[in-house]
Parts: structure tokens; C-alpha cells; sequence
């Protein structure tokens, strides 16, 4: 904010203790200062009236003032201070919802202060490169989709056994059993691209540890007599071939050049008999996951059980 000066003669008599002995905010925070050696105060604008009353305080203990700074406020996106009515939440909140710390710090860091164009850095980074004169005086405004855009980027970097054990109590809470499936660090490992919050990866992974059976207008709809014959045939190759993704992706492609199919025509009932569902991640990739035994006993539950 620069230099702030204010009149004396605008400054009122302080009141120090309420009647029934509890201290006041301005005496409280002063000697709460004092006691833990603080010797730099930044806080938002909103305490810039509260700073030449603590300042006499200072005076009057004879104690060594500390440096003063005040940063603008977080204003939401109409402009305004922000607020619950913005959707304002704890830091808690935003770890419950899937937000990882060191995403939450880099953007609000980055909301008020910059360098250069660094969008993205590390807490080290951010220690070695904070300068206060690089802070904005102008308010900034809080914007969830580029927060969201952040921690995605994190989560792409992220470690993927960190990941899993943080994704593990997220898919319990949605009544999904981690263990009853593929390793759920390769899972995480194949879907954190896609993800803004680890909610969203739990989301994600669900349908490699909960079957979601098809409805019936879906399979009419998608096992055909043009279909039937191609999945029939890839459920005998996967039979005997290796299980690993280039093989598998191999295999499919095989299907598609003996059959004539388009990629789709395949994919995707192949998908919705394995899965459950007609969108998911790469198919070479779900197949290699969810294991040969899986696989085939989902395609044969449906394709020999008619």
C-alpha cells in the first residue's frame, strides 16, 4: 500500500479490557506479538484502521514496533469481497474437496504476487523468489476454474503411489472397495491427466472396481448383428494372447482389419460389456487393467448367454 499516515487527533481513546476483563482485538494481537517475536505484520487492507491504534500501543509498552504491511483483499468474481455467498470455504474444505496443498498454496501465492510469468513452482521456489514489492495493490479476483486448472497440473505430477493412498478413503466414501481390482496406483497412473481434483480421479476409477451391468435398450443397441461376430472374435483371441497393452491394441486391430469395423463399432460395445460404460480411457489400456480374467468373463456373460 506504500507510506499511510494517519492524524492523531482522528484516533480515538482506546479501550484495552471489556468490562468483564477480556482483552480487546487491537491489545490482544499487540501482545500476542510481542510474546512470539514477531517482527514483520502483513495482513489484508481491511486491518489498515487497526494498525496506527496498535502502533500507540507499541509505544506505550515501550516495545519494538514491528515492519507493517497490508495486501489488497481476494474479491470475488462480481467485484466483490469474497465470501461465503461466493463459495468461499476453509483451507479444510478445499482438501476435502480433492485440492492438493501445494496447489492451493502455489495459486493463492500467485493470486496477489507474481514473477515474471512463472505460473507454476515449487514452496522452495516461492521462498527464494517472494519479494513484497512484487505484491499487486490492486485487489485480485478468486477464480475457481483456473484453481481447478492448477491442480490439475499438480496432479499430473504428482507421484502415483501418493495419489493412490489419497484416492483410496475418496472411492470408500463412494462405497467402492480399492482392493477389489486392479492396483490402484496403475490405475491412478493411467487417469490423473484428465483429473482437476482427486475426487474427480475417484470418480474416475471407479469402473475398474465397480461393474455397472448395461441396460438392456444399450446392448440392443450397440450388440448387433454387424458387432456380434467382431466381439465374438476378440473374445477368442484375447484368449491366448499376451496381456499387455501393445499386444492387446494389437489384437483389437486385428479384429477391426478381419471384420471391417470402424475403431467405434468395436470400442464401444467392448467397452460398455467390460465396463459398464461407453466412455472410458484408452481400450488397450482398460483391457490391460481390469485383467484377462475379467474380461473375458464379462464378454462371455454377455455374449454366450443369450
Amino acid at each position: 500500500k506504500g507510506a499511510i499516515a494517519f492524524p492523531n487527533a482522528e484516533l480515538d481513546d482506546l479501550v484495552l479490557l471489556r468490562a468483564d476483563g477480556v482483552p480487546t482485538y487491537n491489545f490482544g494481537v499487540v501482545v500476542d506479538d510481542l510474546d512470539m517475536g514477531i517482527t514483520h505484520v502483513i495482513r489484508g487492507d481491511d486491518h489498515v484502521n487497526n494498525t496506527p491504534r496498535q502502533i500507540h500501543i507499541f509505544h506505550a509498552l515501550g516495545a519494538k514496533m514491528p515492519e507493517f504491511g497490508h495486501v489488497p483483499m481476494i474479491l470475488g468474481a462480481d467485484g466483490e469481497r469474497l465470501s461465503k455467498r461466493h463459495g468461499a470455504v476453509s483451507v479444510t474444505q478445499y482438501r476435502d474437496d480433492g485440492f492438493l496443498p501445494e496447489a492451493l498454496v502455489n495459486y493463492l501465492a500467485r493470486l496477489g504476487w507474481s514473477h515474471g510469468d512463472d505460473e507454476i513452482f515449487s514452496a522452495a521456489q516461492l521462498v527464494e523468489w517472494f519479494d513484497l514489492a512484487h505484491v499487486s495493490r490492486s485487489p485480485a479476483q478468486f477464480d475457481p476454474g483456473k484453481l481447478a486448472w492448477l491442480n490439475q497440473q499438480y496432479l499430473k505430477q504428482a507421484d502415483d503411489a501418493r495419489l493412490a493412498k489419497l484416492v483410496a478413503p475418496a472411492l470408500r466414501s463412494l462405497g467402492v472397495d480399492p482392493g477389489a481390482g486392479p492396483a490402484l496406483d496403475k490405475v491412478v497412473a493411467l487417469l490423473k491427466d484428465r483429473a482437476t481434483t482427486v475426487l474427480h480421479l475417484a470418480e474416475a476409477a471407479r469402473l475398474f472396481y465397480q461393474y455397472e451391468t448395461p441396460s438392456p435398450a444399450k446392448l440392443a443397441e450397440l450388440v448387433t448383428e454387424r458387432t456380434r461376430p467382431a466381439l465374438k472374435m476378440l473374445e477368442t483371441r484375447l484368449a491366448d494372447v499376451g496381456w499387455e497393452r501393445r499386444t492387446l491394441g494389437e489384437t483389437v486391430s486385428g479384429v477391426l482389419k478381419s471384420t471391417g469395423l470402424k475403431m467405434p463399432e468395436l470400442a464401444m460395445p467392448v467397452r460398455l460389456l467390460v465396463t459398464g460404460r461407453t466412455q472410458t480411457p484408452s481400450l488397450d489400456a482398460v483391457l490391460e487393467l481390469l485383467g484377462r480374467e475379467t474380461v473375458l468373463a464379462r464378454l462371455s456373460h454377455h455374449l454366450n448367454n443369450d
